[in-house]
């Protein structure tokens, strides 16, 4: 199924737009293939192509489970997308989701040492981009999908870990949800609050802020509000879709309707996953004192940091690199993939995103206002996240 869209105008909105393009340009792609050993004699070329290459294929013909002894199968993922839900710039297509496919297979290398290829498809269909993963699934180890809409990436991630025998794993889902449940570990520490005992209220009811709701809750949060463009998604409500009406029984404990605002008010917890400058310094005000606050839309959050500290704000988190306490998923996704792939898991498991949580917050072992997360770039993160998800695998 082809599919057409209109052209969209670029608007460059700062000097860093302008730097990466001519990046891009010169490079031509993040990444490239390279050799392992050197093709340098005709023993070389007989050894890793033909007649020898013929060994490792007939053992590998006698027990498939030898392709990881034999390839490199078990360090390789797909990255898969279709483009329609790419980073803050919406569905944009496959061709244009391309430089950031590109980027999470250079970040999977260059954090994890994990291989990866970025699989673009040319379809919004469910059922075909299941099947293509399917089908091309032999050469892989594992898959990560990728700035693909809600509802359907629920549904395609359902189906790929029914039909397939590798970890699949959504990024956009479970990698957000990871490094939230994380940084809310060590946020309430410092708050001297429980996870068991706060009021949390999300902004977002798409693949984020479900997948980090049922995260938080498998982690011990029992008092969530799930808010979309719509309001708080309650009983009352007759335009929900499947996921949110399979949420609704998970949370909102005491049935409440009405807007963001409303649920803001004597919250200890705000998490967005949503569109920007929704929150006000009165919003925050009317929350709980030593209030939370992840807003983490991109570029720009729900609300600024400077403007939640004027509500009275405890802690800001956001998804930038220029504020304190970037939730950033490059803490998590290289190491729990190393971690799979050195414990030879074919699936990731809930207990195994907890252990990658509590691995990530122990990297803080004195977190403060300002710092409730390691740095992508601090020593140890990826090996940190892998250990506790082999452990957790071996269990």
């Amino acid at each position: 199924m082809i599919e057409f869209r209109p052209q969209l105008k670029i608007i460059m909105t700062s000097p860093l737009d302008e730097k990466a393009l001519d990046l891009h340009k010169k490079l031509k792609g993040k990444m490239e293939t390279t050799l392992k050993s050197p093709i340098e004699s005709k023993e070389d070329l007989s050894l890793l192509y033909t007649p020898g290459v013929a060994a490792p294929c007939l053992e590998i013909a006698k027990d498939k489970e030898k392709v990881y002894t034999y390839t490199g199968k078990g360090n390789l993922v797909m990255i898969v997308t279709d483009g329609t839900a790419v980073l803050g710039l919406g569905d944009i297509g496959p061709e244009a989701a391309l430089p950031v496919m590109e980027g999470k297979a250079a970040l999977f290398k260059r954090f994890g040492n994990v291989d990866a290829i970025s699989i673009c498809l040319n379809t919004k269909d469910v059922d075909e981009i299941v099947e293509t993963v399917v089908r091309i699934s032999p050469g892989f180890g594992g898959v990560n999908l990728e700035d693909i809409s809600a509802p359907r990436c629920f549904e395609i991630e359902k189906k790929l870990r029914e039909r397939l025998n590798i970890a699949v794993f959504h990024d956009d889902q479970h990698g957000t949800a990871i490094v939230v449940l994380a940084a809310l570990q060590n946020a309430l520490k410092v708050a001297q609050k429980k996870l068991s005992d706060v009021k949390i209220v999300f902004s977002g009811a798409g693949a984020a802020g479900i997948a980090v709701a049922k995260l938080l809750i498998s982690g011990g949060a029992k008092n969530l509000i799930l808010c979309d463009s719509q309001g708080i998604i309650s009983s009352s409500r007759t335009d929900i879709n499947s996921a949110k009406k399979e949420m609704l029984q998970k949370t909102n404990p005491e049935n409440i309707s009405g807007t963001l605002a409303d649920a803001l008010k004597n919250a200890d917890v705000f998490i967005g996953v949503s569109k920007p400058n929704l929150l006000t310094a009165e919003n925050i005000k009317s929350m709980n004192l030593n209030s939370i606050i992840f807003a983490m839309a991109n570029p720009t959050p729900e609300i600024m940091p400077d403007e939640a500290k004027k509500g009275g704000a405890f802690i800001v988190a956001t998804g930038r690199s220029d504020f304190p306490n970037q939730v950033n998923n490059v803490l998590a996704f290289p190491g729990l993939f190393r971690g799979v792939f050195d414990s030879g898991a074919k699936e990731i498991t809930e207990k195994m995103k907890i252990a990658a949580a509590n691995a990530l917050s122990a990297l803080v072992p004195m977190p403060t206002t300002e710092k409730i997360l390691p740095s992508a770039f601090d020593e140890g993160v990826a090996e940190s996240v892998a250990k506790a998800v082999s452990k957790c695998a071996e269990i």
